[in-house]
């Protein structure tokens, strides 16, 4: 075994390739050894945060039962890399960790007394992550919630959204739709 050392490694015709090793050999980059390849074309390295998707809500969903939670529907698909959101549900292709976030704008019934509003993910139907708020000291016409989570999925596990909205006078609440800053539901795998 020797050392090489040089300052420049070209293939021998203009434009051709370089192979270094063949199939089962290991290179071992060193502690401290810096790789820079911020100006090359970088093809089969690092990784994709797929799949990913971006969906969101054409338009309001009416009925929230004052004080429950409710499914929150969705039907405007921005883009979804490998079809794993339909039925109001992103399901994993694949075990891994999963970046989810999830907004919506929570009404209430209509007599300005929304006193408590959340948001939650469910796996398979079990809940994940939740974010609640009640209002102690008043009421308000609406207010936005979110929830954001990274959650361990193994393929076929699904996540779906929910929705709490409690009315003080018991109204059936809604959710608005229509545009990207409304009520979305988007995410990603994580490279790892």
């Amino acid at each position: 075994m020797g050392t090489i050392k040089t300052t420049n490694i070209e293939p021998i015709a203009d434009n051709g390739t370089v192979t270094l090793g063949s199939s089962g050999d290991t290179f071992t980059v060193p502690s401290g050894v810096t790789v820079n390849m911020s100006s090359a074309t970088q093809t089969g390295v690092g990784g994709a945060n797929t799949p990913s998707f971006h969906i969101r809500k054409s338009s309001n969903q009416t009925g929230l039962s004052s004080g429950g939670w409710t499914k929150i529907t969705f039907d405007d698909e921005v883009f979804d890399t490998d079809n794993a959101f339909a039925s109001d549900k992103f399901t994993a292709p694949s075990d891994g960790k999963y970046f989810f976030t999830s907004a919506a704008k929570i009404n209430d019934g209509g007599t300005n007394t929304l006193v408590g509003s959340g948001m939650r993910f469910t796996i398979n139907g079990a809940i994940a992550a939740e974010e609640i708020h009640f209002m102690v000291n008043g009421s308000n016409s609406a207010e936005g919630k979110s929830v954001t989570a990274v959650l361990n999925l193994t393929a076929s596990q699904y996540v779906e959204v929910y929705a709490y909205a409690q009315d003080n006078g018991g109204a059936a609440c809604s959710i608005t739709g229509g545009n990207d800053r409304d009520t979305f539901f988007m995410g990603f795998k994580l490279i790892g």
